[in-house]
């Protein structure tokens, strides 16, 4: 645990010192370093074990819940066992069983895996083959043995990221265990999306420099470095930014988008729903980007903005600057409801009714993320329901949580002739149980194509 424990904290003084905090640009000092795969792995199982020793006891006492089981087949993997297996697992193997029991403040939360052999060094087998052939009835013995008066299984009618369980996982579950011990059956929804939302402060801390990598990789596509006008299409940005990503060996959790508003055009019409296609990227576009990449198993969304100069311009219209002054401003009316306890739905109302008293239009689907892009917590707005999300919106916000800030606001831009755009941005964020805090700051003013001195 020691050398874990010095390891971690290495890698930590390691992403401080990798960009001054006085930098404003990741492109200022350059894209900050990525580990090695060997130093991914020693730190996501340090995080790992951080997590089983303190989220996952706090988490089962909040939820009253005795013992937590989760079940999964190897290539069929519930979203939660997949966060808990060692980092040189790809999959689980066969069928992999974890048997969370909680002892008490005292003794803590019992780890066993009913399986062929230990799952890493967190979880030591408690299954015998030669012993109990049958590995659903050594389970059954694992119960009896530990008596729990409530046992949690990961089924939710809400949210798939809670909703591992399989029907025949559950069908043969319920046929070992006896009717005492059926009963006692609760949904772990709660615990699921706990377990899964729930920062702690190491990956908190680590959090800034993943969102800084990202920013890199972003301002780096959004410059003359890649972007010719009247040459380069929004689709080879796109196509660059995944050959980018592979290059840093970082992974994408989705294909990157981008896109262009210009004067005398169309506008966007909000449903995000369609693709426009391949568009020449041109002098006076603005040009519009959403990236997310995975590392240390956290992921990223992030949109931002870029103006092509015109020949002669040496900045934006001022009504493009405008626009995404009131985006920044919608940024601040939505953080400024986000409280412990309040659901996603009234966190979304209030927002909104906030940005219509000064007039602004916006449209706010902001989602939790985490060690899934659309991670688990409470949904603020869809973009095609802005009335509220049943289910969703009705989970509660917790502390120590991390949400992508995503919105947009419709604006006439007085120099295109009134014309109507929507500025879309969204940056990754942490909650603290009292504030709001961006992992590494939030576009304020647009990238210029090319960068001006």
């Amino acid at each position: 645990m020691r050398t874990r424990t010095r390891l971690l904290l290495t890698v930590c003084l390691m992403v401080a010192a990798v960009v001054p905090a006085t930098a404003q640009h990741p492109e200022d000092a350059g894209a900050p370093a990525v580990l090695s795969m060997q130093e991914r792995a020693n730190v996501v199982n340090t995080w790992l074990q951080e997590r089983l020793d303190t989220v996952l006891p706090a988490l089962m006492r909040r939820e009253n819940v005795d013992m937590w089981i989760v079940s999964a087949r190897e290539y069929n993997e519930d979203p939660v066992i997949e966060t808990m297996l060692p980092a040189t697992w790809m999959a689980a193997r066969r069928r992999t069983m974890l048997v969370f029991y909680d002892r008490g403040p005292n003794d803590g939360v019992e780890r066993l895996a009913i399986s062929r052999y230990d799952v890493g060094e967190l979880f030591p087998s408690a299954w015998d083959p030669d012993e109990q052939p049958d590995q659903w009835a050594r389970l059954a013995q694992i119960v009896s043995e530990r008596d729990p008066a409530s046992i949690a299984l990961n089924t939710s009618e809400t949210f798939a990221l809670a909703d591992g369980m399989t029907t025949s996982e559950m069908s043969q579950l319920e046929a070992a265990l006896s009717e005492t011990y059926r009963e006692r059956i609760v949904s772990g929804e709660a615990l699921a999306i706990g377990w899964l939302e729930t920062r702690t402060t190491s990956e908190h801390a680590a959090y800034r420099h993943i969102n800084r990598l990202a920013h890199a990789i972003i301002a780096e596509g959004l410059s003359e470095a890649v972007i010719q006008p009247g040459i380069t299409t929004t689709e080879d940005v796109a196509w660059w930014y995944r050959e980018r990503i592979r290059d840093l060996n970082l992974t994408a959790w989705f294909h990157p988008s981008v896109s262009v508003q210009r004067a005398n055009a169309e506008g966007e019409d909000g449903d995000f729903s369609s693709d426009s296609g391949p568009t020449v990227i041109q002098p006076g576009d603005l040009v519009h980007m959403d990236l997310g990449i995975t590392y240390l198993r956290l992921n990223t969304d992030t949109q931002r903005n870029a103006y092509v100069l015109r020949p002669g311009e040496t900045s934006a219209p001022e009504g493009v600057q405008d626009a995404l002054r009131q985006a920044n401003r919608v940024q601040d009316l939505l953080t400024d409801q986000f409280a412990t306890g309040r659901s996603g739905n009234a966190i979304l109302s209030d927002a909104l009714a906030a940005a219509d008293d000064e007039n602004l239009d916006a449209t706010i689907y902001t989602h939790p993320i985490g060690y899934h892009g659309h991670g688990a917590g409470p949904t603020i707005g869809l973009w095609d329901q802005q009335d509220g999300v049943p289910g969703w919106g009705d989970y509660p916000l917790y502390a120590n949580t991390a949400h992508s800030i995503e919105l947009n606001v419709a604006v006439s831009i007085p120099e295109w002739g009134g014309q109507e755009i929507l500025m879309k941005v969204e940056e990754d964020a942490f909650f603290d149980g009292d504030a709001v805090t961006y992992h590494d700051g939030r576009q304020t003013e647009l990238y210029l194509i090319p960068r001006q001195q």
